[in-house]
């Protein structure tokens, strides 16, 4: 089982991000990650991803409990492995290319093997053996500036249960979650908002 936990508000994101996936370790997993929307090093708006094998500890030393990692929105997950073995590419979150949206995926992706073969004569790059690569790419497929007809085009295209959560780089403060037969949760807050896809989280 994997675990999902989105936050956007006024806080620095990571650290609520790592404190939320590990309210979700009881779910078992082997992998977990970040991504975080802020700015690079010029001011523009980029999505920066963390990601470690093994235990949630490994990637808060990694960040420093998130405290390295800057930005007030991002999305965290944890993975169990389904597609492709335990490892550092395998984890989520996944980029699309010029990493310019970046998604973590609870649940599967059945008909995964048959659009990455046409997003590969398409001239997509393939970076990992995982189902949600594929969601990454058909967003950016898709993605010309309206998110949510993007999202819809690729819930037409993608067989099987699935919530995701996904970032776009050119909409900083904004995650959109959307699922089918999978789990997801929604929470408000004066300080923020929240996804999860369990309630500890």
């Amino acid at each position: 089982m994997c675990g999902i936990v989105g936050y956007t508000g006024v806080h620095q994101a990571a650290p609520i991000l790592l404190e939320g996936l590990e309210k979700l370790e009881y779910r078992g997993y082997d992998s977990a990650g970040i991504a975080v929307s802020g700015t690079d090093r010029e001011g523009n708006p980029c999505i920066e991803v963390v990601k470690a094998k093994g235990r949630l500890k490994v990637l808060c030393e990694m960040t420093d409990n998130g405290r390295s990692v800057h930005g007030c929105c991002g999305i965290g997950h944890t993975r169990w492995a389904t597609h492709g073995e335990p490892s550092v590419a395998n984890s989520h979150p996944h980029y699309a290319k010029n990493k310019r949206i970046a998604v973590v995926h609870n649940g599967i992706i059945e008909n995964y093997q048959e659009i990455k073969e046409k997003l590969i004569k398409e001239g997509y790059v393939f970076t990992s053996e995982t189902d949600t690569e594929v969601a990454a790419h058909l967003l950016d497929k898709y993605y010309t500036g309206d998110p949510v007809d993007a999202i819809c085009r690729l819930m037409v295209r993608i067989r099987g249960s699935y919530a995701l959560g996904i970032l776009f780089q050119d909409r900083p403060g904004e995650i959109y979650a959307v699922r089918k037969d999978s789990p997801l949760i929604v929470g408000r807050s004066a300080e923020g908002n929240y996804i999860a896809s369990d309630v500890p989280a």
